[in-house]
This record gives C-alpha cells, sequence and structure tokens, in this order.
C-alpha cells in the first residue's frame, strides 16, 4: 500500500454515500462500489474517503461509522483475484496476528469490506521517530515467527515457491531493468556469468527450510498499532518458500536502509528465536549465507518489478527505489566468490548508468 492521495471536484451521492462527481463520471467500479456498501447496513450512509492504492490495480477507502473504521477493497477483476485475500486472512486469522478482517465480499466484482488497522505505516513511524525501530523491529520479527510456526498448518494449501518461479521473478531484473530501463546488452559470455548467478540464488532458495511466507513483508505493509502490534497487510500472494525470504524482506527493505551490522544483529536476534529442531538443520552461519544470498534474489526482483512498473504501468515512483535496492547487492562485496560477475555489473555497469537513464 501506499501514501493516500484525495479525490477533487465537487461531491454527489448514490444513496446515502458521498464520492466524487468528477470520479463517478469517469469511474464506473467507484459508482458500484458506492453501492454495494450502502447495502451493507454496518457502514450505509457513511462517506467513501480514499486511503490509499498500492503497485497493483486494488484500491482501498476508508469509512467511518461513528466510533468504528472499515476499509473497502475495489480489486477489479480482470486484473485482481480476492479469493487468495480471503483465503489467506482466514489464516492469518486463525494464527492471531493483526491482519484485516473480512467483513463482507462479493468476489465476483471485486469488492471486499475489511477492519481497518489504521493509517500509520511502519515506513511513516521509521522516518520519523527513528528511536522506535527496535521496539518496532522486535514486534516484526515476533510476528513473522509466529506466522511461520502456526503457518505450518496451512503451508500445504498454498503455492510453492517453485524453481519456476524463483527464476521468472530473477528474470525481472534482466528483461525489464537492464534491456528495457538501461538498454544494458549482455555478450554471450555475460549471459552465461548471469545465468551461473541465478543457478547460486535459487540453489540457495530451494535448500532451505520452507515455512509460510508472506511474500511482501515489508515497512509498507506494516502498520503501528497500539495492540497486537504489527498489524499485517497484502498478504494475497502468500506462498510456501524459503525460511529467511519474509526476514530479508524486512530487513534490507527496499523503502528503508539500516547500518549492515543493525541488520546482522536483528537477523541473528531472529535466528535464536527459532525452534531448536531448526537451528539443529541450520547453523548460524548456514543461516547467514541464507539470509543474504535470499536477500540477493528478493533484491533483484524488487528492481525489477520498479522498473516495469515505471515502464509497463506507468507508475514511476518507484524507480527512486531502485538504487538503494541494488546498494544491498553491492554491500556484499568480496564475500561471496559465486557472485562476482554480478557485483561487478551491479557497481561498475548498472549503478553508473541509473543516473542518465532515470
Amino acid at each position: 500500500m501506499l501514501p493516500s492521495h484525495s479525490f477533487l471536484g465537487a461531491s454527489t451521492r448514490y444513496g446515502e454515500l458521498t464520492i466524487s462527481q468528477t470520479d463517478s463520471v469517469d469511474d464506473p467500479r467507484l459508482v458500484a462500489l458506492s453501492r454495494w456498501i450502502n447495502g451493507i447496513d454496518a457502514v450505509a450512509g457513511c462517506e467513501l474517503v480514499p486511503a490509499s492504492d498500492d503497485a497493483s490495480f486494488r484500491r482501498y477507502f476508508r469509512l467511518q461509522k461513528g466510533a468504528e473504521s472499515f476499509i473497502a477493497m475495489d480489486a477489479p477483476p480482470p486484473q485482481e483475484d480476492c479469493l487468495p485475500f480471503v483465503k489467506i486472512a482466514g489464516f492469518l486469522e486463525a494464527m492471531q496476528v493483526s491482519a484485516p478482517r473480512i467483513i463482507e465480499a462479493d468476489l465476483d466484482n471485486g469488492f471486499l469490506l475489511l477492519s481497518d488497522l489504521g493509517s500509520e505505516q511502519y515506513l511513516a513511524r521509521l522516518q520519523s521517530d527513528p528511536g522506535t525501530a527496535e521496539s518496532l523491529y522486535v514486534d516484526a520479527i515476533d510476528a513473522l515467527l509466529v506466522m511461520q510456526r502456526r503457518g505450518e498448518a496451512y503451508q500445504s494449501a498454498l503455492p510453492a515457491y517453485d524453481e519456476a518461479l524463483l527464476r521468472f521473478e530473477l528474470s525481472l531484473f534482466r528483461d525489464w531493468l537492464c534491456d528495457t530501463h538501461l538498454q544494458l546488452d549482455l555478450d554471450d559470455a555475460a549471459e552465461q556469468n548471469w545465468q551461473a548467478c541465478c543457478d547460486v540464488l535459487v540453489e540457495n532458495a530451494g535448500n532451505q527450510p520452507q515455512v509460510f511466507v508472506h511474500r511482501d513483508y515489508h515497512s509498507r505493509n506494516l502498520m503501528v498499532l497500539d495492540e497486537g502490534n504489527p498489524g499485517i497487510l497484502d498478504f494475497q500472494d502468500a506462498v510456501e518458500g524459503p525460511l529467511t525470504y519474509d526476514l530479508v524482506s524486512l530487513l534490507k527493505d527496499c523503502y528503508i536502509r539500516w547500518p549492515a551490522d543493525q541488520v546482522r544483529q536483528w537477523a541473528l536476534s531472529y535466528y535464536r528465536k527459532l525452534s531448536a529442531a531448526t537451528r539443529e538443520q541450520v547453523n548460524e552461519q548456514q543461516f547467514c549465507r541464507y539470509f543474504e544470498l535470499m536477500g540477493v534474489q528478493r533484491q533483484l526482483k524488487a528492481a525489477g518489478i520498479f522498473c516495469r512498473l515505471n515502464h509497463r504501468d506507468g507508475k514511476t515512483r518507484y524507480v527512486d527505489d531502485v538504487p538503494r535496492t541494488l546498494g544491498y547487492i553491492v554491500e556484499l562485496g568480496s564475500r561471496y566468490e559465486e557472485l562476482e560477475f554480478l557485483i561487478q555489473l551491479i557497481d561498475e555497469q548498472v549503478l553508473p548508468a541509473w543516473g542518465s537513464a532515470t
């Protein structure tokens, strides 16, 4: 989810629900959503106020009914399927972590009414008050551990984070960042080296214990709560996948960066809270390798997605996060000989070319 924006223009009423006249003319889904909402007793007569949008086609609106607040999701069926969101929301509720509860659903039209987890993202709090980072990350790590432990019961119902998906995600960097954005051609030797790096990253992911993976567990998808912190959003793409994937998403965040020593301390605090059986299976040194190489896969994927959002979807704001994202990979330096080509490619070609191409 991204920061909210405001509708402009005079308002009109459909039933008792106030929406923008300008948007109602050009936005039939907004009209349909308002009519659906107005047929639900709990929120009939509420004003539909933009809450946020995100990198997908989904939109979110906040509804206030006395002291209670609700969120309406608009997820156009041609582009979005609400069923995974509903299914995973049920899993998370059963796990007793803080996630939006489904109040009403119209799956055919892509409308959901959800409980509201507030409006303060982790990112906003971390930027405004960095002194809260320690407590916020302890809460986020503890919630992640709960998802992984209690999520064992639901792993078989999730798609697998398999080799095909991992390789597709890696291809996003090659296709959208190198080719489309930078028009950077790799010769045959470079292409072979790139594929060898992909092999290392795919093997690293596959060798890890497989757990319940949120798949987008970071500061823009976590909400600051007074009780049951954090609130967990955007979980619809959950899979069964590598142990360290969500942890590296959290600690090597594309949107905010912490010193490497601090990241390592938080990562090891997570490791020490794992079950004894898992720690017997994965020693600390192996865990650190899993974590760092998983980060490389995640960061390549994210950087590629940011470029795809820019070129395919016209969402330009994400490209500003690419240098920070790729910086995590450069930060590894010479620690992994098998990634030497990739680190040199990013450090000597991609990042120097980035400023002129953006």
